[in-house]
């Protein structure tokens, strides 16, 4: 395989501080997340931020949580209502952004009143509270940074949602370094479409169409603006769930490169791989692992610049489970 696949670069990702085992949270402990600090933390760079404490809080604090409209909730005091730390928070989000433009990712906090993604507690009067409420730090970093890989730390317990926030992690920051060094220009950007639209499609067949015909565009469009809203859709591809039949579609696109390498019953047993692979038998990592070696073995220019084969470090496990 292409050496340059083989060498990932190491994305810096922002984190809830209390899943890496800070004990910032309200009472002073913490919600340390293994995963998260041993896993992730052996090929990512892990970067802390704990908004609450960084506008003066305190520690410990009295609890804060979402009040009002779902839509536009206020983070106010839990015993004091009149305490509103809304725009702090939205404040601090907007500095973090600034000041942290290289983060390829986040992993925020589930259920915090600040960090919470989605299906947060929004207290209305003494009613029983809705959960469809956003963390108002996380809300405005998100919408600050749209592209952003997010997620909370909770669902990354679904193998799939896993493997998208992984991935999105490591092609942010391949597109990240492409842009610092040497920068963007029309033929480094088909390159790096070239090199990912294997992952595109393995996860949504339209979004991967649109994308070539942006990178079609290339040599005619401002490049700048091309390139963000080239990045944008293609982390919204990404964040679709790749399914086990776009899968093995992609397996077997990238079988044909070796239609005429291989004897029959060799072709044969890659065949019945993907299928087994399709019919939820064995994990994606089977196919994927013997489709790597005979790669090796009859390399190809084209598909040894694919990062569908090693879209991130084979020690992190995430296909194992796909």
């Amino acid at each position: 395989m292409n050496t340059k696949i083989e060498q990932q670069v190491r994305p810096r990702v922002g984190v809830s501080s209390c899943l890496l085992g800070q004990e910032v949270r309200f009472d002073g402990g913490h919600k340390l997340d293994k995963f998260v600090r041993d896993k992730l933390g052996t090929y990512l760079i892990l970067s802390p931020w704990c908004p609450e404490l960084a506008i003066g809080l305190g520690m410990p604090r009295k609890p804060i949580r979402l009040a009002g409209d779902e839509l536009a909730p206020r983070v106010v005091g839990t015993d004091n209502p009149d305490l509103d730390v809304t725009k702090p928070l939205q404040d601090y989000a907007e500095h973090v952004a600034a000041e942290a433009p290289d983060l390829s990712g986040y992993i925020f906090k589930k259920g915090s009143p600040s960090c919470g993604m989605e299906r947060v507690k929004v207290y209305r009067g003494k009613g029983v509270p809705t959960g469809k409420g956003v963390g108002q730090y996380a809300a405005r970093l998100m919408s600050l940074r749209p592209e952003l890989p997010c997620e909370e730390e909770g669902r990354l317990n679904d193998p799939a949602l896993r493997e998208s926030f992984v991935e999105r992690i490591f092609v942010m920051a391949r597109w990240q370094q492409l842009c610092r060094d040497p920068g963007l220009s029309a033929a480094r950007l088909v390159d790096f479409h070239t090199r990912h639209k294997y992952l595109a499609l393995s996860h949504a067949e339209v979004e991967y169409r649109e994308l070539g015909r942006m990178v079609a565009n290339a040599g005619r469009a401002d490049i700048e603006t091309l390139g963000s809203e080239y990045i944008a859709l293609l982390m919204r591809a990404l964040k679709r769930r790749a399914t086990r039949r776009r899968h093995a579609n992609v397996l077997h696109h990238l079988l044909g490169f070796l239609r005429d390498r291989l004897d029959s019953s060799a072709r044969a047993e890659l065949v019945l791989l993907i299928d087994e692979y399709r019919q939820e038998h064995i994990p994606l990592v089977v196919p994927i692992r013997f489709l790597r070696y005979q790669f090796d073995r009859h390399p190809n220019e084209f598909v040894a610049m694919q990062y569908y084969l090693r879209p991130y470090p084979d020690a992190l496990g995430v296909r194992n489970h796909l």
